[in-house]
């Protein structure tokens, strides 16, 4: 029989496989997305069914050996004494020597425990590909909501441009409401009214403009002037059509992500065996999961509760009760049966020796009496060899399962501090990231209030606004990368703590 421990893990699987709400969850939250899949992947309950087909070689296990009945009748019954045999019934039942069954059934319950374990490992690997493609999805949802804003940047940007273009003579103080992160950093170079000289100051094409400005008529725009005019609307139109190649290229990578989302939801569905276009509620941010390393704890929990450990560790107790079971199986068996014998009655005969005799021909009380004889049947195991060589056999599996346990904790040790290691510095590129986009941001701001005053050009802008969004994209990569390794670390010590929070 499993023991209390294996019947509380099987009790929450159950629960989980069934579909029992846990607390907590909410519709479409990561756990709810993990309950289904474990409870409809085809791969999980594949396994399970297996546990609970090994289940049942238990009690085959502990079973006798059927009884041997045989039955001989005589075509023509056979004279004996007192009688005429016309057939004979043996019932034989066999047992083996003592100890042995029980050794039989705890090989069958440690091969059932290894099948549950094999059944853990797989569910683990299933939450491990769900959390995983879960956070794929909210980095590529977070990539969009950055690109879109990006867009609408380039887009007020775009009209920035195209007032200039249209009003040259009218610079920032066209009355153009900036975005909002950079509005309160732009309004003291786009005030009204006298504040166009206070441009006087600026060099290149602003100098320019205000000097022509302040010339005493329209007739004065003759000339040099014109000139300058139209190389400040030539440089005014590229930036306009250099910030539409930026909006064109997002838009291309807008309409990428968003196919990619759609491939990655069916990739999604399919690990919870549901169609491929049902729907998903991505969230529209997510954030670095709180995770507090120790690796003395993390390394018992894993020798304690990893599943492959566990499934190598009930192996060799198989194997281990096999050898004992093989060494019973050398000792004698013994059989217990009962003979059956139907007799008729035999005719009464003269013979000449009985004449001479003078004997009476009177039958005998024991004539067509039905004989019952108890047998008892032993199996003498005289060739040793095979005995010996079966329990040296499971003796070197046990000793092969125990190098085999050692080998995979060093493997499962190194995977821990090498995913520790992938870990600390995806913690360190949110950082960096998260230090960089609001740089980039303050730069984006201050940048674009020169390019308003005209103190620089849109490649600046256009630099800068790159880098940020490159910052934020390659930010929500790193907390997708973070939150994935803590759940690679907690597939390594396996999913049974969340089943014990349920």
């Amino acid at each position: 029989m499993l023991d209390k421990k294996y019947k509380y893990i099987i009790i929450l699987v159950v629960m989980t496989m069934i579909g029992i709400p846990t607390r907590g969850q909410t519709a479409d939250s990561l756990s709810h997305y993990l309950e289904i899949a474990a409870r409809n992947n085809p791969g999980v309950k594949s396994d399970f069914l297996a546990y609970k087909a090994s289940l049942q070689k238990v009690p085959q296990a502990g079973a006798y050996e059927d009884p041997e009945l045989e039955i001989g009748f005589f075509l023509q019954p056979m004279d004996i004494i007192d009688g005429r045999q016309v057939a004979e019934f043996k019932l034989m039942q066999m047992f083996p020597w003592f100890g042995t069954k029980k050794a039989a059934q705890t090989e069958a319950t440690h091969m059932a425990r290894m099948s549950f374990e094999k059944f853990r490992e797989t569910r683990d690997n299933l939450f491990l590909d769900v959390y995983t493609q879960w956070f794929i999805l909210c980095s590529l949802q977070q990539k969009l909501i950055n690109n879109n804003e990006n867009k609408k940047l380039l887009t007020q940007l775009e009209e920035l441009a195209l007032r200039k273009f249209s009003s040259p003579s009218s610079g920032s103080s066209s009355g153009y409401t900036l975005p909002a992160p950079v509005q309160a950093a732009s309004t003291a170079s786009t005030s009204t009214g006298g504040g166009m000289s206070s441009m006087s100051s600026m060099g290149g094409g602003a100098t320019t403009q205000a000097a022509t400005q302040s010339s005493s008529g329209m007739s004065s725009m003759g000339g040099a002037g014109g000139g300058s005019m139209s190389g400040s609307s030539s440089s005014g139109m590229s930036d306009v059509l250099r910030i539409q190649m930026e909006v064109t290229e997002l838009d291309n990578n807008i309409e990428s992500l968003q196919s990619e989302i759609k491939a990655e939801k069916a990739k999604f569905n399919t690990l919870l065996n549901r169609s491929a276009d049902s729907e998903i509620n991505i969230p529209d941010s997510f954030d670095q999961i709180p995770f507090l390393f120790d690796g003395a704890s993390a390394m018992d929990k894993i020798t304690d509760q990893n599943p492959m450990l566990g499934m190598i560790n009930e192996e060799g107790l198989a194997y281990k009760a096999k050898a004992e079971m093989d060494k019973k199986m050398s000792y004698p068996m013994f059989g217990i049966g009962l003979q059956y014998m139907l007799i008729n009655k035999s005719l009464p005969t003269e013979t000449p020796m009985s004449m001479d005799m003078g004997a009476s021909n009177t039958m005998s009380s024991m004539n067509g009496k039905d004989m019952i004889m108890p047998m008892v049947s032993v199996s003498i195991p005289i060739y040793r060899n095979k005995y010996k060589a079966q329990q040296k056999e499971s003796k070197f599996w046990w000793q092969a399962s125990r190098e085999k346990y050692t080998n995979t904790l060093n493997t499962l040790e190194a995977e821990l501090y090498k995913t520790k290691h992938q870990l600390d510095d995806a913690s360190r590129k949110i950082a960096l990231y998260k230090k960089q986009s609001n740089l980039a941001q303050t730069t984006y701001n201050l940048v674009v209030q020169e390019f308003i005053s005209g103190k620089s050009d849109l490649t600046n802008v256009i630099q800068v606004q790159r880098q940020l969004l490159d910052y934020q994209l390659k930010g929500a990569e790193a907390i997708a990368n973070y939150n994935t390794m803590v759940a690679a670390i907690q597939k390594l010590i396996s999913f049974k703590d969340i089943e014990e929070q349920k």
